[in-house]
């Protein structure tokens, strides 16, 4: 069993495209989505392969340990016997908040009930609380939004309209996620402060409904350096979650599942109480993950690069 839990924000800093392979509809190449609800996501195997690959790349003198966390890969000339599942279990990436264009302040973040409630549930997973009042005492309904700001009657969302209910909640959840959202940093001080103004909370199906149309969607060519023209069948559409898109993932870690405790005295993670072990797992997890990683596809042209912010903010020596 998991025995130290966390949630670890996911700030997009460039587009990301993580990808669902290729598909016959309008876009070549769409990015990753919930089945039943259309909402965005990014795949738990596709999170735990780029933390990996954060860690190798910044800890090379660690490779027993990050062997050990993430579990060992399958290597000629060694027996399964010597094979054991890692010491970190990470969920899916869901939607938290989303940026649409708005007539005021350039751009709102948008969420619903229903991923706030999402939201409170996983934080119950880790033994964590947050009151969003607003999920009992007011739902919006269609053509309604709930925003974080006073005075206002009217929102305009891309081309959309939408009368404000005025919520007074709606301010606390707002600090709350200005709060825990974004690093400490004072290069985002001015980021919890639009947070704050410019929160807006649409009925769950306003919200799907942007979700699935206000992606980015970018149209890309290979020019053949002979002719100067695009070659042929080289044009392509992808999608991709804007810049600013805020997602979360769970993070799970136990003891160390290697049967080897001379190595695991080496990397300097053993304890003889299992949940000692996983706490020092833990510890050097959030000490050692670069603050800036790379997901999804097109690293070459700056895509996918995202910050991460961990919930349990005073555990963290970044």
């Amino acid at each position: 069993m998991f025995k130290v839990k966390d949630l670890m924000f996911i700030i997009a800093e460039t587009p990301i495209h993580p990808g669902s392979g290729s598909e016959l509809g309008i876009v070549d190449l769409p990015i990753q989505r919930e089945v039943y609800t259309g909402f965005p996501k990014i795949e738990a195997s596709s999170v735990k392969g780029c933390l990996r690959e954060a860690f190798e790349e910044n800890r090379v003198e660690d490779k027993e340990a990050i062997s050990l966390i993430f579990g060992p890969e399958k290597e000629e000339g060694r027996g399964d016997e010597d094979l054991h599942a890692g010491a970190i279990g990470i969920t899916d990436a869901k939607i938290l908040l989303f940026p649409v264009k708005s007539l005021k302040g350039v751009f709102a973040w948008i969420t619903c009930p229903m991923v706030l409630k999402r939201l409170q549930k996983d934080l119950e997973i880790i033994g964590e609380s947050a009151d969003f009042k607003i999920i009992k005492n007011s739902v919006p309904l269609d053509s309604e939004v709930v925003i974080s700001n006073d005075g206002e009657e009217k929102v305009v969302l891309e081309e959309f309209t939408f009368k404000v209910k005025p919520e007074e909640a709606t301010s606390n959840i707002a600090e709350w996620l200005a709060k825990n959202v974004f690093p400490s940093e004072k290069s985002y001080e001015f980021w919890k402060e639009k947070l704050k103004r410019s929160l807006v909370i649409l009925s769950d199906d306003e919200f799907t409904q942007f979700v699935k149309t206000s992606t980015e969607v970018i149209t890309r060519t290979k020019i053949s350096p002979k002719t100067g023209t695009v070659e042929r069948g080289a044009l392509w559409t992808e999608e991709y979650l804007p810049q600013d898109t805020v997602l979360y993932s769970v993070l799970m870690f136990t003891c160390l599942r290697s049967k080897d405790e001379e190595k695991k005295k080496k990397a300097k993670l053993w304890a003889e109480d299992p949940e000692e072990e996983a706490k020092l797992v833990y510890k050097f997890f959030k000490s050692t993950v670069p603050r800036v990683i790379q997901i999804g596809g097109n690293q070459t042209i700056g895509k996918g690069l995202v910050r991460v912010k961990f919930l349990k903010e005073e555990a963290n020596n970044g």
